[in-house]
């Protein structure tokens, strides 16, 4: 009797929580919403700023955002990852949320584990671009260079572990050829080499890139995303040009802290899917270099799980760490 007694309790108690956890949910959103992200001014932040902007009204509350920088990345993921799951504290972030856990051990946090993807947000293909010295022309023309020529090309990134290397290494991996990488710190200083001569190549975010393809300094071979894009309309993709099945994009997405709520998820979803979907929202993120996503939740987590085996490897066979 004693144990029949304690076993309709622990039921009761079982079916109170989920009551109260649906009544929360059903009460969603009763305060202000923010989402934390990184350094101010960057594509993600512009892309939070977007977002926070748009889904205010529908949700009718106050959506702030909110940059917490430092730690690459650290700093901003880890603070959601800790966060209460109940849909007040989101994160916007880029493809570090999954590719950080790759690079080293102990960052605090599991991509699934601790987060429910919302949203793939957008994305920006990187631009393969060249000093107007190399004799190419084409993505199946600098294969061929690189193979005739090991480790006498050089190629510029952003550092180690970021969108650009881990873009490179994989076009290195599936051509089979040898290019030496040189890290930078930052953009601007890769750029610069790259136009002055002193490294060969870069994969370029395309909004950095295009200026200096327009004005005659670099020469662009093709874009690594699978399809065209509008940023570069009139470039080949990488695939299509020399190496079939390659393809790399950069992506910022919509984050929850694991164990929100799926009625809140499927909420935000939606209201920020229908904010991206804008022809105001689409322009302005085209106009700093980003095509919009507005993935599922189910779609988003697809894609990261396809992202994360496919630079698992590059990262394990070419024993990439970072710091």
């Amino acid at each position: 009797m004693h144990f029949k007694l304690l076993a309709v309790l622990g039921s009761f108690v079982g079916l109170l929580i989920l009551d109260l956890g649906s009544a929360a949910a059903q009460a969603y959103p009763n305060k202000p919403v923010r989402i934390i992200t990184g350094t101010a001014g960057g594509a993600v932040d512009f892309t939070a700023r977007i977002v926070a902007q748009g889904i205010s009204a529908p949700l009718g509350q106050p959506v702030l955002v909110e940059n917490r920088g430092g730690g690459g990345g650290a700093v901003a993921i880890g603070s959601v990852a800790r966060s209460t799951p109940d849909g007040y504290t989101l994160l916007a972030y880029s493809s570090a949320v999954w590719i950080l856990p790759l690079l080293k051990d102990n960052t605090g946090w599991d991509p699934f584990k601790n987060f429910e993807p919302i949203t793939i947000a957008d994305k920006t293909p990187n631009i393969v671009v060249v000093h107007p010295s190399v004799p190419v022309n084409s993505i199946k023309q600098l294969i061929a260079l690189a193979k005739s020529r090991p480790g006498a090309l050089n190629y510029a990134s952003v550092g180690v572990g970021s969108g650009a290397h881990l873009s490179t290494e994989l076009f290195k991996s599936m051509a089979n050829v040898n290019i030496v990488h040189v890290p930078y710190k930052g953009t601007a200083p890769g750029l610069t080499d790259l136009i002055s001569g002193q490294v060969q190549l870069m994969f370029a975010i395309a909004g950095i890139a295009m200026p200096h393809v327009k004005s005659g300094r670099l020469r662009a071979l093709a874009v690594t995303s699978a399809q065209q894009s509008a940023l570069a309309p009139d470039l080949p993709t990488v695939s299509a040009s020399g190496l079939p099945g390659y393809e790399s994009t950069q992506m910022f997405g919509i984050y929850a802290p694991a164990s929100t709520p799926a009625s809140i998820i499927s909420r935000l979803n939606q209201d920020i899917v229908k904010t991206l979907s804008t022809a105001d929202a689409k322009s302005k993120l085209l106009s700093i270099g980003l095509e919009v996503v507005g993935s599922s939740p189910e779609e988003s987590t697809a894609i990261i799980k396809a992202n994360m085996a496919k630079m698992g490897k590059v990262i394990r066979d070419v024993g990439i760490r970072a710091d």
